[in-house]
Parts: C-alpha cells; structure tokens; sequence
C-alpha cells in the first residue's frame, strides 16, 4: 500500500478516543486524546505532524518513524485484549504507542475495535510508510 503516514495519520480519528504513550529512558507520558485537527509543520529535524487541544500539545517528527505496527495483548490488570499501534524507528523501537482507550477495563466505545481492525486490514499488520515529501 502506497501510502504516508500523514494519510494514515488522518484516518486515525476513527479510533475515536486513544491513549497517546510515549516512554523515554527517564520517564512515560500518557495522554487520552482523539487524533484529530492535525496539522503539518517541516522544519530543520524533520515533518512533524502536531496536534494543540486544552490538555496536550503533540508533536511527531514522521521522519523518524519507519514501520507502523498493529498489535494485541492480554491487559496487564484485568482480563481483557488491548489493542494498540506502535510507531517504530528504524532499530524497531516504539517511538510512540496508540491504544484503544476504554470507559471501564475492557469496554471500547462502539465501533472502536471494528476501526482498529479497518486500519490493520487496510495497512497490514506491519506496515512502512512512504515518506512524507512535503507538509
């Protein structure tokens, strides 16, 4: 599939409200957000695509990303799947996690799932974007 990861990106408002993960050595980030509103920016480091709402400033340099993932799991606290997608660098490291996000444990919003599996149907379950020529 020829596509950026600005296209898919955009499709990610389907996913309806996530759970942004960003893990460094030092610490972890986790945001509840719906991927909406996105805007471009390039500059010198890279294309970034970002994000402003009352909570959360986001900002993601495409240029670093190289593989999209889609991956389930058991959760760690109840009995239930997780689903998530994982933006990797080139040494096949999360740069940034996106999980569907539930009212209570196990409980997605109606359509989330189906979304979530519209998307892994449509990219694979790895996926490399093109890259992202301008902004």
């Amino acid at each position: 599939m020829a596509a950026t990861l600005k296209d898919f990106l955009e499709e990610c408002h389907t996913l309806g409200l996530v759970r942004l993960i960003v893990t460094s050595d030092a610490g972890v980030l986790e945001a509840r957000v719906n991927i909406e509103k996105l805007f471009y920016a390039e500059l010198p480091k890279g294309k970034y695509a970002n994000m402003h709402s009352e909570h959360i400033e986001f900002h993601l340099n495409m240029d670093k990303i190289t593989d999209v993932r889609f991956e389930t799991a058991e959760a760690k606290r109840g009995n239930f799947t997780t689903y998530a997608i994982r933006f990797l660098d080139a040494n096949d490291k999360p740069q940034m996690s996106a999980f569907l996000q539930w009212g209570k444990p196990g409980e997605y919003a109606e359509g989330q799932v189906e979304a979530w599996a519209a998307l892994k149907d449509k990219y694979g379950e790895t996926w490399k974007p093109e890259p992202v020529e301008s902004v």
